[in-house]
């Protein structure tokens, strides 16, 4: 018997909250090569919509919603809300509700360098696992300009798992 969400085919985008979005898009698309494929907004509503469908303060306003492409499949929705209650600090990883971006490469070495060389800020690594269901992957953590982390990842010789784990995506 199937179990799962009905119908699901996989992940289509991951949504993000950024301070501005035309510095977000200078990063995503200019730094690290996304596509601009298109742009709606403002959201305003003078109702408790944004409260009901979004689950934000109900005088929340999207200034702009734009979506990326980022070249395999999944996209980034970038959202620059104001809020009466809004929050500006960035979760460190081990809050909850904290995410990061995964990006795939190919040569782990040539990203390191060209980020560095663009002055983005690397944190310490690559790690390369050696054991486990991970072993084969490599690993390195960067900061968007506003301080969200992303990571790279590579694997081109898979993971461990996918020896081990059936219908395994990877």
């Amino acid at each position: 018997m199937k179990q799962g969400l009905p119908g699901r085919r996989g992940m289509d985008h991951i949504g993000v909250t950024v301070p501005d979005i035309e510095q977000a898009t200078d990063f995503f698309a200019g730094m690290l090569g996304c596509k601009v494929l298109y742009d709606v907004g403002p959201f305003i509503a003078d109702d408790d919509w944004m409260q009901d469908y979004l689950l934000v303060h109900p005088r929340s306003v999207i200034r702009k919603l734009r979506m990326l492409d980022t070249g395999n499949g999944t996209m980034i929705e970038l959202f620059e809300y104001q809020a009466p209650d809004q929050k500006t600090h960035i979760p460190a990883n081990s809050d909850f509700g904290a995410s990061h971006i995964g990006l795939y490469v190919e040569d782990m070495d040539a990203a390191v360098r060209y980020l560095r060389d663009h002055s983005v800020k690397v944190l310490k690594g690559p790690v390369t696992m050696t054991e486990g269901p991970s072993a084969g992957l490599t690993w390195i953590y960067f900061l968007a300009p506003w301080g969200m982390q992303l990571e790279l990842v590579s694997y081109p010789n898979g993971l461990a798992c996918d020896k081990t784990v059936e219908g395994a995506s990877l």
